[in-house]
């Protein structure tokens, strides 16, 4: 798509307040930290046919898996829990398509929260679908203040994450209650919070296929190595 360095983002359903009306989105914070690290957004709608984003995955330069509601359990082979939220049946088909195409491409990946999650249930691995129930001795990973720094995490020297933001150690949000629990084919966890839920994935045969649990898009303005993780990624959607 020209000399720009386009990321995919796929977008998801809402209604407007005032008039109730349809329309798609997606979050502001993402498409304000993918162009102040270089990279034009573009904002993919569900229903499109698999051949158009099979062509459509063949003039982006990335992809950006973003966070939202809860994945079907199904798709990973389990049967749906009480404590399982929303779910969006579209926009699962959306991402998952697009994220196998992507790796198929070996097209520069970033997943963020539930991003993380829809790689690896690509992938074949699954999630808990609700960490208090299912981990009742994990930290309270479900904050609701955005910003709010809830607890370390702890990165692989020898990952892809450590290369990138050149630390071992950092402070993180947290706005989620699911996780994975059984990493896919090719997946390799790389980051781990205070009680062992995971924080990062990345797919060491991929050029660049980084996940991420917390929401580094809501810390780029304050926080020097989320800035780094989405330099690191435009930098790879260029040098793809």
């Amino acid at each position: 798509m020209g000399d720009a360095v386009v990321v995919g983002v796929p977008c998801f359903g809402a209604e407007r307040a005032e008039s109730r009306r349809p329309l798609y989105g997606a979050n502001q914070t993402y498409i304000r930290a993918l162009i102040a690290a270089g990279a034009t957004p573009l904002m993919i709608p569900p229903g499109l046919a698999a051949a158009a984003l099979e062509s459509l995955c063949a003039r982006l330069d990335g992809l950006l898996l973003t966070g939202g509601p809860d994945i079907a359990p199904a798709l990973y082979g389990e049967e749906l829990l009480p404590e399982c939220g929303e779910i969006d049946p579209e926009r699962d088909d959306l991402e998952l398509t697009l994220t196998r195409l992507a790796l198929a491409r070996q097209m520069p990946t970033l997943g963020i929260c539930r991003g993380m999650q829809t790689l690896n249930v690509a992938c074949g691995g699954a999630l808990y679908q609700d960490i208090a129930t299912q981990r009742p001795k994990a930290l309270a990973h479900q904050q609701h203040e955005r910003t709010y720094l809830a607890h370390s995490v702890m990165i692989e020297h020898d990952s892809r994450l450590y290369d990138v933001l050149g630390a071992e150690e950092t402070q993180v949000n947290s706005l989620h209650h699911q996780s994975v629990s059984r990493p896919g084919e090719g997946v390799r966890i790389v980051a781990w919070a205070p009680d062992g839920v995971a924080e990062a994935l990345e797919l060491p045969a991929q050029r660049f296929a980084v996940a991420v649990q917390y929401h580094p898009e809501e810390l780029v303005e304050t926080d020097a190595l989320s800035r780094r993780l989405f330099a690191a990624f435009a930098q790879a959607c260029r040098d793809a």
